[in-house]
């Protein structure tokens, strides 16, 4: 399977808000006809009319591929539209946090081939990261397919086994929002040493995206491009002092957040 059995099969969309809308966008401007796409959503973007797609219209019989982009708690009533293409022919691919893959082969049918998949919201920005699993009946091709499907909106990961998705979603699903938490907190103790408030937070943005796309870009470790920053005994040296405290540090208290995040990610997943 490839995506010119999409093209010529059609791929269904259930949910088109943020991150469908950003999938979508990524595989259009990788070339698949508008028209091969069908879309279910029952509040439609001026964006998404205009893109030719088919909107809330029938579905096609077996389209390739059939991708899961609703809220988890509205998959209840959006799966028994689906459940005619379960059992086979369709791949079907889940971005819903929390659904398993086992609820959504009961859900689907038996047999029924799913790949689970994890991304995030840079996604909107073409700069997301996704971890996919699918289940055994997902065929190599097929697995394949989801990858290059998830890799129109950025990177792509594949787990060995479902309970790692937990840990990815405490890490990259959640994570961004971690980021923006770092930029707030930076901007508010640059105000606190006198900046003003607009300058403060123009600074502590433009350092944690450029310094996110130095560690994209850079063959170094995080490690080594810290150090590079660290001179013996000065400013980097006295603020890393306190960040990298064994006790009250980044390391003590990160490893928290994402465990809290990592053990909800579980208990919603019960």
């Amino acid at each position: 399977m490839d995506m010119n059995d999409i093209a010529e099969r059609g791929l269904v969309l259930l949910g088109c808000g943020k991150m469908g809308s950003a999938l979508l966008e990524g595989w259009l401007n990788q070339g698949l006809p508008a028209g091969s796409v069908h879309v279910l959503e029952p509040r439609p973007s001026d964006w998404l009319q205009a893109t030719g797609v088919h909107l809330n219209g029938p579905l096609p019989a077996a389209p390739a591929v059939a991708l899961l982009a609703v809220k988890p708690q509205m998959m209840g009533e959006a799966l028994p539209a689906l459940q005619a293409l379960g059992g086979g022919g369709t791949l079907f691919v889940s971005i819903a946090a929390g659904t398993s893959l086992a609820s959504l082969e009961a859900a689907l049918g038996a047999g029924t081939p799913v790949v689970r998949v994890m991304p995030n919201t840079p996604a909107a920005v073409g700069r997301g990261i996704s971890a996919l699993i699918g289940n055994p009946f997902v065929s190599p091709g097929e697995l394949a397919l989801a990858d290059s499907l998830m890799a129109a909106v950025g990177q792509t990961v594949m787990l060995e086994n479902e309970g790692q998705m937990d840990a990815v979603t405490a890490v990259s699903g959640s994570g961004p929002a971690y980021v923006f938490h770092l930029i707030e907190a930076l901007a508010a103790a640059g105000e606190a040493e006198g900046l003003p408030a607009e300058m403060a937070m123009q600074l502590a943005r433009a350092t944690v995206c450029g310094a996110g796309e130095l560690a994209q870009q850079s063959p170094e470790s995080a490690a080594q491009l810290r150090i590079n920053v660290t001179s013996p005994g000065g400013t980097t040296a006295a603020a890393l002092g306190v960040l990298m405290a064994e006790d009250a540090g980044f390391p003590p208290l990160l490893r928290r957040a994402v465990k809290a995040a990592a053990d909800r990610s579980r208990e919603l997943g019960r």
